[in-house]
């Protein structure tokens, strides 16, 4: 039977008359790699508030290893903030260092962590810089640095993702893989539908405070339409739209979307038949990017 690392059964919470999160209900269990998904407004940032107590909820429970947030459990627990909270007049190495030392490590080990945290994300020659010196990404860098810093057993990131360009985000997706792969329990909310797919094991879509969704990545896939073709191509793109499917083009890959009765070798000739080059051609069910646009509408 499973164990589980954060529980939240029936929550709610409002603010004046706006019902941030209504009835909510999800379980993140041990050593899981959990994405919590949906648009701005939609509660994500409610929930993990009130899940670490920033906010009081106002009906349900809200649990970290069976017990409600306290201080007690900041030893364990590595949080990230929607927005940046840096001190912008201290220096990169001061901060990271100093945020090991609240945690409880003693101050050789504090700035051994913080040198090699830095040297593994490229910013070890930015440490005698202050927080306003440096980009928005290298401050996003720093902010994760902060609630990684103690190897904490549950990581709460909400938005781990913003501000950071498509090389050092898939650093960070890597690395976070990498800490699940170690037992590392991690709930993190994101707009990042593409990264979410390739990384969590389970997930929750939540639009205006009501779950939509809920299951690991391929139940939720499954549940919203047959499976789609995926292809490589050459320097010819394919029709965007024609009466055999709709396409979703990036670059030199592309999710085709059939149309009612239509078969994949149908749409095979089709593409030859267009002058498109094909590297792979593959059937899969349609990606978590599509469910999520399909739900969001």
């Amino acid at each position: 039977m499973a164990k589980f690392s954060i529980k939240i059964d029936n929550f709610s919470k409002t603010f004046g008359a706006i019902k941030a999160v209504q009835d909510l209900s999800f379980e993140v269990a041990d050593g899981e790699v959990f994405a919590f998904l949906g648009t701005n407004g939609s509660g994500k940032t409610t929930t993990i508030r009130c899940l670490l107590k920033i906010y009081q909820a106002d009906e349900g429970k809200l649990l970290i290893n069976g017990k409600e947030y306290s201080e007690e459990l900041n030893s364990i627990i590595g949080y990230l903030p929607e927005e940046r909270g840096l001190y912008r007049d201290v220096s990169v190495i001061d901060i990271l260092s100093y945020t090991a030392r609240l945690r409880g490590i003693d101050a050789n080990e504090a700035m051994k962590r913080s040198l090699e945290y830095l040297d593994m994300v490229g910013l070890i020659l930015h440490k005698d810089k202050q927080i306003s010196q440096l980009s928005s990404g290298m401050q996003q860098k720093v902010q994760l640095g902060t609630a990684l810093i103690h190897n904490p057993e549950i990581l709460i990131l909400d938005e781990p993702f913003k501000g950071l360009d498509p090389v050092n985000r898939q650093l960070y997706v890597d690395l976070l893989t990498e800490k699940g792969k170690k037992g590392a329990t991690i709930l993190y909310s994101t707009h990042v539908i593409d990264e979410a797919q390739k990384m969590a094991d389970r997930l929750l879509i939540i639009k205006d405070g009501v779950r939509l969704e809920y299951g690991s990545v391929n139940e939720v896939r499954a549940r919203h339409g047959s499976k789609n073709i995926y292809i490589e191509f050459g320097s010819w793109a394919p029709a965007e739209k024609n009466d055999l499917y709709t396409a979703i083009i990036t670059n030199k890959t592309a999710e085709l979307i059939p149309n009612k009765d239509v078969t994949e070798d149908e749409i095979l000739k089709n593409l030859l038949e267009q002058g498109v080059k094909l590297i792979s051609f593959n059937l899969d069910y349609p990606s978590l990017n599509q469910v999520f646009i399909e739900i969001m509408k």
